[in-house]
């Protein structure tokens, strides 16, 4: 699980870029992330965490992206 587990840069939480919410059987979540500092510094942000940054990255200003798969019900 180490692979698709990431912490929120915000606040610490445990996301999964599965979609999935750690524990949970069918709650989805959303993780975002910017495409750039990904790499350098793992910005992940929780969906809550990325409204209240109004969706731009806190390290360069850039537009967050969604990182987790979108699936269709």
């Amino acid at each position: 699980m180490g692979w698709v587990l990431v912490r929120c840069r915000v606040c610490g939480r445990y996301l999964s870029l599965t979609g999935q919410h750690p524990g949970a059987a069918r709650k989805t979540e959303v993780v975002y992330t910017c495409p750039r500092c990904a790499k350098d510094y793992g910005a992940y942000f929780c969906a809550a965490d990325a409204r209240k940054l109004n969706y731009r990255c806190p390290f360069c200003g850039r537009q967050l992206v969604v990182a987790t798969p979108i699936q269709e019900e």
